[in-house]
C-alpha cells in the first residue's frame, strides 16, 4: 500500500492505493470512512481484500492527513470543489467524486462507513453513473442522529475555541470508544485517528465536524434510495450503540434488491471489529454483475 495526495478543489486529499495495479482489472473500490476516523479504519479490510480490484482509501477533507475544508486554494475552473468548504455529506461527496476524477476512476464500488455511508448515498443518488455497487456499513441514514453525538455537539462544539487543544478530542474519544468491540483495538485506532485534532487548529476543525453531525444531512439522500438500480449491501454490527439494527433494516428496505447482513458481536466500527466478515460481504457484492 502506498500513500499519496491528490488535489481536489484546491484541497490536498490523502489517499492510499492497494490491490491490483492493473487498472483494467476488476471493478475499482473506493472506501470511505466516517466520524471521527480516517483511512486508517480500513487497514485490515484493504490488507486482505481479494485480488483483482484497485482499491482507493481516502481521508475525507479535515480528517487524517487531508486538508480541512476552507483551508485550501480556490479550485481551478475545471475542478470540482466549489462546495467542498463545509464538512457535510454533500461536500464530502463532491470531494470524493473529484478525487475519482483526478485518479481516472469513472465508476466504482463505493463503500461507506458511518458518516461515510451518508457520503456514499449522496454519490450514488446524485451521480449514479459513477457507482457500480454500493455498500453501506453502520451508516448514517434518514434523519437519525445518535443521541450521544448530538449531545456532545451541542455542549462541546460552541466551547471549542476556549478549551485546551486536546480536550475536545479527548471528549470525542471517550464518547465513541463504546463503538468498538475490543477496547485494546479501540485505543490504537482512536489515538491514530484523533491525533490530528489535538492542536489548536485541529480542535477547531473537529468542532466543525461535530456541528455537522447534528443532524447529518442525510434525509434527502436516503429518501431517494429507491431510485437506485445497482447491487447493494447494507451491513450492521449487532451491538452498535449508536445506530440500531432497525435503522439498517430500514435502509436496506429502501434500496431495491439490497441485502442486509448483521454481524454478531460487532459494534459500530465494523471494519475494525469484524474485517473478515465484512470482506466476505463485499466479495459477494462484487460478484454481482453491475447494472448497465
Amino acid at each position: 500500500m502506498r500513500g499519496e495526495f491528490v488535489d481536489v478543489g484546491g484541497l490536498r486529499l490523502y489517499y492510499y492505493a492497494a490491490g491490483s495495479k492493473n487498472r483494467s482489472a476488476g471493478v475499482p473500490v473506493v472506501l470511505i470512512h466516517g466520524f471521527p476516523t480516517s483511512s486508517r479504519l480500513w487497514h485490515a479490510v484493504a490488507r486482505d481484500f481479494p485480488d483483482g480490484h484497485r482499491l482507493v482509501v481516502l481521508d475525507l477533507p479535515g480528517y487524517g492527513r487531508s486538508d480541512a475544508p476552507g483551508n485550501g486554494r480556490p479550485p481551478a475552473a475545471n475542478q470540482r470543489g466549489a462546495s467542498v468548504r463545509r464538512p457535510t455529506c454533500a461536500s464530502h461527496a463532491n470531494a470524493v467524486l473529484g478525487a475519482m476524477d483526478q485518479l481516472g476512476i469513472a465508476r466504482a464500488c463505493v463503500v461507506g462507513h458511518g458518516l461515510g455511508g451518508g457520503v456514499a448515498q449522496a454519490i450514488a443518488v446524485d451521480a449514479p453513473q459513477r457507482v457500480s455497487h454500493l455498500a453501506l456499513v453502520s451508516s448514517v441514514a434518514f434523519d437519525h442522529t445518535p443521541r450521544r453525538m448530538a449531545r456532545l455537539a451541542r455542549l462541546a462544539a460552541p466551547l471549542a475555541r476556549a478549551s485546551p487543544a486536546g480536550l475536545l478530542a479527548g471528549l470525542v474519544s471517550a464518547s465513541v470508544v463504546h463503538g468498538f468491540a475490543r477496547p485494546e483495538r479501540s485505543r490504537l485506532a482512536l489515538d491514530a485517528c484523533l491525533h490530528t485534532f489535538t492542536t489548536p487548529s485541529g480542535r477547531d476543525v473537529l468542532a466543525r465536524h461535530l456541528r455537522a453531525l447534528a443532524p447529518a444531512d442525510t434525509a434527502d439522500w436516503s429518501a431517494r434510495l429507491g431510485e437506485l438500480r445497482i447491487p447493494a449491501a447494507v451491513v450492521w454490527g449487532s451491538q452498535d450503540p449508536f445506530f440500531p439494527t432497525s435503522l439498517g433494516a430500514r435502509l436496506a428496505a429502501a434500496i431495491p434488491g439490497a441485502t442486509f447482513e448483521v454481524i454478531n458481536g460487532a459494534r459500530h466500527y465494523v471494519p475494525e471489529d469484524a474485517a473478515p466478515e465484512l470482506l466476505a460481504v463485499l466479495t459477494r457484492l462484487l460478484g454481482a454483475a453491475p447494472a448497465e
